[in-house]
């Protein structure tokens, strides 16, 4: 994107929202979990359905590249940055509300709040995401999950925005959630909320599950260290981690880069890693694991930017 095509870009956001919504040259690397990552030409924040509408429509009229992001926790950011404009959901993208059993939560709402609100109400179910560290929408479109539990499990409706402005409503069936996968990974479209099913429970009970497994969560994970979560997913009959370990990578590095000393599954910024220096490392993780074992390890985390 030239100087004149961001000038102008920039008179048209101008026209849908107030200055303090939006931002130019934004480092990537303080909007991540991996504090990786060069400028994005703009960030935008969106709080309601109507700009989040005008904004999709001008990306479209404009061929401009676009990207909706979360908190940043399961994805690289190149050492080039974006060209295009970055889409955080906020204002009432961030509000959840519980109806009898169910809850329902804004695309831009952390899953950790959602799962504090659930507690408090005596709803039981998502414990296990409480200690993920991402946004609705994300860990919908990923199908995220944790200590044998998934998005899909409690997933009833998701309700998207496609960049014409055509608003969706998808059953949890249509959503064809498998591991670490939707419907929308193929699909150019904003997750605006989601509604969950729990089950009543005891609150007391409820806070005692989640904080067991935070505890796991801080004793076998590098959550000291800048990432962007489990690195690579579960290879059919394997654990990535314990294939990587055995290999003799835990605690390899290239630059700032490392696989984690904690937990093989995990590669850690240790020292202003590079995303070029994260690459290699799991390039080699990858090259090497296969040559040990003939197992092909394949990111879970995206990467995203300009080579």
């Amino acid at each position: 994107m030239n100087l004149q095509q961001k000038e102008n870009l920039l008179k048209e956001l101008h026209k849908i929202l107030p200055d303090q919504q939006i931002s130019q040259d934004v480092l990537l690397a303080s909007h991540t979990s991996f504090g990786i990552g060069g400028p994005a030409d703009f960030l935008l924040r969106v709080g309601k359905k109507e700009e989040l509408k005008k904004v999709l429509s001008l990306c479209r009229t404009t061929d401009c590249p676009k990207l909706v992001l979360g908190r940043g926790t399961n994805i690289l950011f190149r050492d080039k940055g974006y060209r295009g404009i970055i889409i955080r959901l906020a204002g009432s993208f961030e509000k959840a509300a519980v109806k009898n059993s169910f809850l329902k939560a804004g695309g831009g709402c952390l899953l950790s709040e959602v799962a504090t609100l659930a507690a408090e109400q005596s709803l039981t179910g998502m414990e296990f995401s409480y200690g993920i560290p991402g946004t609705v929408g994300g860990g919908v479109v990923m199908n995220a999950g944790a200590y044998g539990k998934e998005m899909q499990d409690l997933v009833t409706e998701v309700q998207t925005m496609d960049e014409r402005s055509v608003s969706r409503t998808y059953s949890g069936r249509e959503m064809d959630f498998s591991y670490r996968s939707s419907i929308l990974q193929e699909k150019e479209e904003v997750v605006t909320a989601v509604t969950f099913a729990l089950k009543r429970g005891c609150t007391d009970n409820i806070r005692q599950k989640t904080e067991e497994l935070q505890k796991r969560r801080w004793e076998k994970q590098p959550l000291d260290l800048p990432s962007a979560g489990s690195f690579f997913k579960r290879p059919e009959g394997h654990y990535a981690g314990a294939l990587i370990e055995k290999a003799g990578l835990k605690g390899y590095g290239i630059g700032g880069a490392q696989v984690s000393e904690k937990h093989a599954g995990f590669i850690v910024n240790r020292r202003n890693a590079t995303a070029e220096e994260v690459i290699k490392l799991m390039d080699y993780v990858q090259k090497e694991v296969f040559r040990k074992f003939k197992v092909k390890l394949s990111p879970e985390i995206k990467i995203v930017g300009e080579e």
